[in-house]
């Protein structure tokens, strides 16, 4: 597929040399249509490539109406071909290229003005089962970090936009400087991220397919700490015991991302009870655990990294907002030096939070135990930056790594 991907770009690059490249005036080239706009702008010709490469979708883009298209330049592509990700893409499965491209088309129409400091969730036109299981289609986050518009992909993985604004007759055009990352299932995150606690405890309690599985799900997950922690207790769990503790963690039916969580609120768990949350001075807990890392996006819906395990059976305990480490949950539990649980559980091949810098003005984020990242959020709001990527190579990380309903 690729080999045909690279003749049309060959093309696509005659085409431009011969046409010129896009007005630089927004308004001039609000005329166009998108394809036109993307055969002419000399910057999207692998773009333009890929588009015309998957049946039907110049077609429906060309006619399309109020999107927002978050185009990869030539450069980001180059980055991402670079990476074993793009084997995966070498056995010309077309739906899997058009999964990708529709995941960076947000519905609606949205400048880069649009976009402020505290971040919105997109939908885009993803919404394939065999890739995304979240009503009115998989998101991006969109957040301005100093003087850039940046995306949030899935594992994290951000894009900025290096040329905002550019009009054509269905909507805007802004040109990113990284592909994409298709958010993964639960499970396959869990490892990537490091969560080698909860990927253990998963298949420990035989949950691993059904949370893959759900539909529109918001799940708070402890970091690695937060089970060595409670580690004399563990290994006294029944798996029924388990498997309630863990549905304990996971609202079922609401995806419930970091600028929806408000203090006061209370969300209901998978099985059964109610999760507290609140907000105090920027800290976002839920119960008594403190959230380090909001808005892992997910194939089905969203994941919180959280530094304490939540006990089903203590719904009152209460955070103590100005401690390093909440205490744990589980009275009498005492910490341990090692995780029996994370035994088998593969080692993430990437880190998450390690590049790139972040932008001017954005959030520092500090590392805390577990291989989490703990960020802080605008005074009195929900959502934490993150500053944080993984690299292209996690898009399409072999073919376990895709979403397995």
């Amino acid at each position: 597929m690729y080999s045909q991907l690279f003749t049309v770009a060959a093309l696509a690059a005659l085409a431009t040399a011969q046409n010129g490249t896009m007005p630089s005036n927004s308004t001039e080239a609000g005329s166009m249509s998108l394809t036109q706009l993307l055969a002419s702008t000399e910057s999207l010709s692998t773009l333009t490539a890929a588009v015309m490469g998957v049946p039907g979708l110049a077609d429906m883009l060309g006619s399309a109406e109020n999107l927002t298209i978050l185009a990869p330049s030539n450069e980001a592509f180059e980055m991402f071909l670079e990476t074993p990700a793009a084997a995966a893409l070498a056995s010309n499965d077309t739906e899997a290229i058009r999964a990708l491209l529709s995941y960076h088309i947000i519905n609606g129409t949205y400048e880069a003005s649009a976009v402020t400091d505290m971040p919105v969730f997109l939908p885009t036109m993803l919404n394939d089962s065999m890739y995304a299981n979240v009503t009115g289609g998989q998101v991006v986050e969109a957040v301005m970090q100093g003087e850039s518009v940046v995306f949030y992909s899935g594992l994290l993985s951000n894009a900025t936009v290096t040329t905002a604004d550019q009009m054509f007759t269905g909507g805007v055009v802004h040109i990113i400087d990284r592909v994409l990352t298709v958010p993964q299932n639960v499970s396959s995150t869990a490892v990537a991220a490091g969560l080698s606690g909860v990927a253990g405890a998963l298949a420990r309690a035989d949950l691993l397919d059904a949370v893959d599985s759900l539909n529109d799900v918001t799940i708070f997950a402890p970091n690695n700490s937060a089970f060595q922690a409670i580690g004399s207790a563990l290994p006294n769990l029944t798996t029924q015991m388990l498997a309630g503790i863990l549905q304990y963690h996971v609202v079922n039916g609401t995806v419930a991302y970091s600028s929806s969580l408000e203090d006061g609120m209370s969300v209901p768990a998978m099985m059964g009870g109610e999760l507290r949350i609140s907000i105090v001075d920027g800290g976002v807990f839920v119960n008594s655990a403190k959230v380090l890392i909001p808005d892992f996006l997910v194939a089905n819906g969203v994941v919180h990294v959280i530094d304490n395990v939540l006990n089903p059976n203590n719904t009152m305990a209460m955070p103590e907002p100005t401690a390093s480490v909440q205490a744990p949950a589980f009275s009498g539990a005492t910490s341990t030096d090692s995780l029996e649980l994370t035994s088998g559980i593969a080692e993430p091949t990437m880190a998450i939070g390690a590049a790139p810098t972040p932008a001017e003005g954005g959030a520092e984020a500090s590392p805390t135990e577990g291989g989490a990242t703990e960020t802080s959020a605008p005074e009195g709001a929900a959502s934490q930056m993150k500053t944080g990527a993984i690299g292209a190579a996690a898009l399409f990380a072999g073919a376990g790594m895709w979403v397995n309903i």
